[in-house]
């Protein structure tokens, strides 16, 4: 073999290196790096020599696990992780329960405009969560609400959704109206991928068109409802924007409301990168874990399934 030849055939086999060299350098940059420093402050902290002035007086040292023998202890991270459970008990069933609905309406023989419907019911998921929390915000208050101007002339109760109980449903209905879109779009893909011949068999064997939904559709859309169902969990355990820009709004959340906003605070408004690192840390392996484990049941309930 001359070695032009040898030449060409290194460069064939390593073109493929090449072309992930810069998506690798990106995630080692801007992925893996910062969350191994992150786990590395995890396990610093700072010791405070005297009254902390003067050169030397601050040093960073070797904390070990001391800072997430803190966080377990922290009451307010565990408050706003019980706080996040009931969000996410409220949002992940009606969000999914909606995007199944909707998709499978969209699927439908009868549907007309889909086109129209699926760009509007997927339009919410495009506009920034910041900016979707500040609208339904000043949509809650009762002086600038046209939905309390019109209950006021009706003469119906107004209820205050910035305060107590209601203040989830507040929160919740802003993730739904968000994120319905995306999941609907998921599932509505996964329906079209389904062979028509299974719909022409099923009719003639005289299924109805809920029948086909409820024994053929949902069934045959199932990994496509597990993975929307992972990645809401991911989204709920996450939640940051919505219950920081209603911050200012009303006084029923404060500034540990959920946990990513008690490690903004610890490192921002606190100043102890520390602590945040190891609440951080300790928030990405129980999302980790989590989703492992719900995967891991699914695909157990898929072999379980195939075999029988």
């Amino acid at each position: 073999m001359s070695s032009s030849t040898s030449r060409r055939s290194y460069g064939v086999k390593g073109a493929p290196y090449g072309f992930l060299l810069p998506a690798t350098i990106l995630f080692a940059l801007f992925f893996a790096l910062p969350i191994g420093y992150a786990v590395w402050l995890s396990f610093r902290k700072v010791h405070v020599s005297g009254l902390g002035l003067g050169p030397g007086a601050r040093q960073e040292v070797w904390a070990g696990l001391e800072n997430y023998t803190g966080a377990f202890r922290d009451s307010e991270l565990l408050d706003g992780a019980l706080r996040v459970l009931g969000y996410g008990c409220v949002v992940v069933p009606v969000m999914l329960g909606l995007a199944l609905l909707f998709a499978l309406m969209l699927d439908s023989d009868r549907v007309r405009l889909a086109p129209f419907t699926r760009l509007a019911i997927f339009l919410p998921y495009a506009i920034p969560g910041v900016v979707a929390a500040l609208l339904w915000g000043f949509l809650y208050l009762p002086d600038v609400s046209p939905f309390y101007f019109v209950l006021d002339r009706l003469g119906l109760p107004q209820p205050d959704l910035l305060d107590g109980g209601p203040l989830y449903l507040a929160l919740s209905n802003i993730a739904v109206w968000g994120g319905t879109g995306f999941n609907m779009i998921v599932i509505y893909t996964s329906l079209r991928s389904i062979p028509a011949e299974v719909y022409e068999a099923a009719k003639l064997d005289g299924a109805t068109p809920l029948q086909i939904a409820l024994r053929i559709k949902i069934p045959m859309v199932a990994p496509s409802l597990v993975l929307t169902f992972f990645f809401s969990i991911i989204a709920t355990l996450q939640v940051f924007n919505e219950p920081t820009t209603l911050k200012p709004l009303t006084n029923s959340v404060n500034t540990t409301w959920s946990p990513l906003m008690k490690v903004y605070q610890d490192a921002f408004g606190r100043n102890d990168i520390y602590s945040a690192a190891a609440e951080a840390t300790l928030i990405a392996v129980v999302t980790l874990l989590l989703s492992f484990g719900f995967l891991r049941a699914a695909n157990r309930r898929n072999k379980q399934e195939a075999a029988g």
